[in-house]
């Protein structure tokens, strides 16, 4: 029987060849397994985390795994092995990198990616994270990269800090309107899928608290297909939460397909792409508030700065505090569920570091946080209300104003369900 990886390697080769291939024959030969080639070839059907053998640790080790899950998605079976709960689910991989047996396997969406991309009847675009810089080589550039994934199919790239340059303006706001007293706060709602979901699952009392906004990365999406409907749009980032993210019921639609930094490093390496040897395109729209929110504390100083900003009179300081890593995170909402309240914003990011720090980078999180802090600083812009792109963009979105962002709408606004 061909191993997973063999089948895996083989798929993205075939994909590539023939994108309208849709692999039927392959369930016919036996050297496949099945179960592997429904997981590769329709991802959005199956848990985020896959596993296809018997779980033959002991009953000490299967509790270990189940206590590792910061939301309670593990259990030990009947049958002597280990459920995973696909509805508590959020993809932090917590599981997959405490695995002893190597049994757990992370969601691989690149087959079908792939196959929409070559195959879109509209633009497809790539939205590229913020933590980008320097996971596909130092030498790499944003216009390096961008002609990169020209090369592979897809027809434009959208640095997603553009969009967290907007959620920080709307989130600085919110806090200029919201926080009224010494002993008002306020929870950012962005970036971090797994900081909302501890806030959303366990948490439930201080959602009040969360501004309702969306993410960079889901803003990105809404707002190309309302600029382009026929649209692919394939986020590209560290973070296996963020396809948990693109498939909650509330945010469907925004986000075609999700791809880690390592699966679109799999890509490069198929096709044989060195993006260090791409020609320079370069557009610079982003400004150093945006670049900043892939390392900890990134959020906070955004939206500090640009709330000074926009009421640099103002005699409410905006205060913040962050945390970085599941337990500093529990720890921090923890404080403030019992009341203890010593700042009036509050920023939580699932993994050390923050984004850098993801399960899916390919460079070390030190690394890639002096990376974004170079690429922060080189930034014409130092705040998103100095950002003539991003008022152009929102007047392209039909917002008259800036403070037009305070009201609901269907690209920034997020109704938690």
């Amino acid at each position: 029987m061909t191993s997973f990886l063999e089948l895996y390697e083989t798929l993205v080769k075939m994909t590539l060849e023939d994108p309208e291939d849709d692999f039927t024959d392959l369930y016919a030969d036996t050297q496949y397994d099945g179960t592997q080639l429904d997981c590769l070839l329709h991802p959005d059907k199956q848990p985020l985390v896959w596993r296809f053998s018997e779980c033959d640790c002991s009953k000490e080790q299967q509790e270990e795994c189940a206590a590792v899950c910061p939301f309670l998605a593990i259990a030990p079976n009947q049958e002597g092995g280990i459920l995973i709960d696909s509805s508590k689910c959020i993809g932090c991989s917590s599981c997959i990198d405490h695995c002893k047996g190597k049994k757990l396997i992370s969601s691989k969406d690149i087959i079908p990616a792939l196959q929409a991309v070559r195959g879109s009847k509209g633009p497809s675009y790539a939205l590229v994270a913020p933590a980008f810089l320097g996971q596909f080589s130092e030498s790499v550039t944003p216009g390096k990269l961008r002609n990169a994934l020209k090369k592979i199919g897809f027809d434009g790239m959208v640095e997603v800090s553009l969009f967290a340059d907007i959620l920080t303006l709307k989130e600085a706001l919110e806090f200029n309107h919201s926080i009224t007293s010494e002993n008002d706060y306020q929870l950012t709602s962005c970036c971090c899928p797994m900081w909302i979901a501890m806030i959303r699952k366990v948490y439930t009392q201080l959602l009040p608290h969360v501004p309702p906004s969306v993410s960079p990365m889901v803003a990105s999406g809404r707002t190309i297909k309302f600029l382009h409907p026929d649209s692919t749009t394939v986020f590209i980032g560290p973070c296996m939460a963020k396809k948990a993210e693109a498939r909650e019921a509330d945010l469907l639609g925004a986000i075609d397909y999700v791809l880690t930094f390592q699966e679109m490093q799999d890509i490069f390496d198929a096709l044989e792409i060195d993006p260090s040897t791409m020609e320079e395109s370069d557009k610079d729209h982003s400004s150093r508030a945006g670049r900043i929110y892939a390392r900890s504390g990134g959020v906070s100083e955004a939206v500090a700065s640009t709330v000074r900003r926009l009421n640099p009179d103002s005699s409410m300081n905006i205060r913040t505090k962050h945390a970085d890593g599941v337990p500093a995170c529990r720890a921090m909402i923890t404080e403030l569920a019992e009341g203890n309240v010593t700042a009036n914003f509050y920023e939580g990011m699932g993994c050390v570091g923050g984004c850098v720090g993801g399960p899916k980078a390919i460079i070390d999180k030190d690394t890639a946080k002096e990376n974004v802090d170079r690429y922060g600083e080189k930034a014409t812009y130092e705040t998103p209300i100095d950002n003539p792109y991003v008022i152009e963009l929102l007047h392209r979105l039909q917002f008259d104003t800036v403070e037009s962002l305070l009201q609901d709408s269907d690209i920034f606004t997020r109704k938690f369900l």
